[in-house]
């Protein structure tokens, strides 16, 4: 009977932190409320995309070629908060944008979180602002969004670059994957998951090489954690992990014609190198480079590097990168 009892307790303080934290979490997370704290948030614009309200940051003159840049699963427009500024500095028009459901863009209960949505919106975004070709840069999901684009508006894209992206659903496989998917177990465990210092910190160290783990820092996790602590931001999350649907990227990859730069970190844990391999074997017009002592995060690992190996893969007409010697060059593996 004691058992019983404390059994009961147990599952009434459990129901009860439950309860205080679905009726505690915010509903939305607003920009103005966190302007002061957002890195470029002076670079921040907001657009009306087929009737949801678009964030993204802008550097650079708008007459330059233009590059738009997609972040991956849980991620936002930080991403890229060093390496944007520095494409702008090489001559390009950059426009870093948060997916629906992600950053401060809005999370509609009525969107569907496929790639494929995410892929219609990147288009109608390029309308609104009036883009005709762009050099597509997808980082992680962000990846399988760019992949899924070039496929169904090829002539849209001047250039496509995949940075550890993903191809296939076998991240659907992952446990936290698979605890989200099932119904009411994930809407239940989601916004303890989400605003956990201790769980972010615990995947950063398996998404960064341990070499980067000095980037883990409060001001990170602050930054990253930001626009994900609502209730909106924990059904997008839901609702692109039960709708995950990327088999098509790996299964397609042969039909993208455009001159395509494949970026993996060597020690990625979250999608393996050899990923990259296979779209270098199926994309003809294909280049392949793996960097040393990186993971899952080459815009922030190594900034100077990546930037430097986009940047001469867009300014070359052909999309080819010279193998050379130089001390940067000497960090990374390179397939022509």
């Amino acid at each position: 009977m004691e058992k019983k009892h404390l059994a009961l307790g147990f599952g009434g303080v459990v129901g009860a932190t439950v309860a205080w934290k679905m009726l505690t979490r915010a509903e939305t997370v607003n920009f103005e409320d966190h302007a002061d704290e957002i890195v470029h948030s002076e670079n921040s614009h907001f657009i009306d995309v087929d009737g949801a309200e678009v964030h993204y940051q802008e550097f650079g003159d708008s007459k330059n070629p233009t590059m738009i840049l997609i972040h991956g699963f849980s991620a936002s427009t930080y991403v890229w908060k060093t390496v944007a500024p520095i494409f702008a500095g090489h001559g390009f028009h950059v426009i870093a944008v948060d997916l629906l459901g992600y950053g401060f863009s809005e999370k509609p209960a009525w969107f569907d979180y496929t790639i494929a949505s995410q892929s219609r919106m990147i288009l109608r975004l390029m309308n609104r602002l009036g883009i005709g070709k762009a050099t597509i840069i997808g980082s992680s999901y962000g990846g399988a969004v760019s992949s899924w684009f070039t496929l169904d508006y090829p002539e849209r894209v001047e250039k496509l670059v995949l940075v550890g992206a993903v191809i296939n659903d076998k991240p659907k496989h992952n446990t936290i994957f698979k605890v989200l998917s099932v119904p009411g177990v994930g809407e239940t465990l989601s916004p303890f998951l989400v605003d956990s210092y201790a769980f972010l910190k615990y995947r950063m160290q398996h998404t960064l090489h341990k070499t980067n783990h000095h980037l883990i820092t409060q001001d990170r996790i602050d930054s990253i954690m930001r626009p994900l602590k609502a209730a909106d931001a924990h059904k997008s999350l839901l609702e692109t992990a039960r709708n995950w649907d990327a088999n098509r990227i790996e299964e397609d990859a042969h039909l993208i014609n455009q001159p395509t730069l494949l970026i993996w970190g060597d020690h990625d844990e979250v999608i393996p190198k050899g990923n990259g391999e296979k779209l270098y074997d199926k994309i003809l017009n294909s280049r392949l480079v793996i960097l040393k002592d990186c993971g899952h995060i080459p815009p922030e690992e190594n900034p100077q590097l990546f930037t430097a190996l986009v940047t001469e893969f867009c300014e070359d007409s052909k999309g080819r990168i010279e193998k050379t010697e130089s001390e940067d060059m000497e960090l990374a593996q390179v397939e022509i």
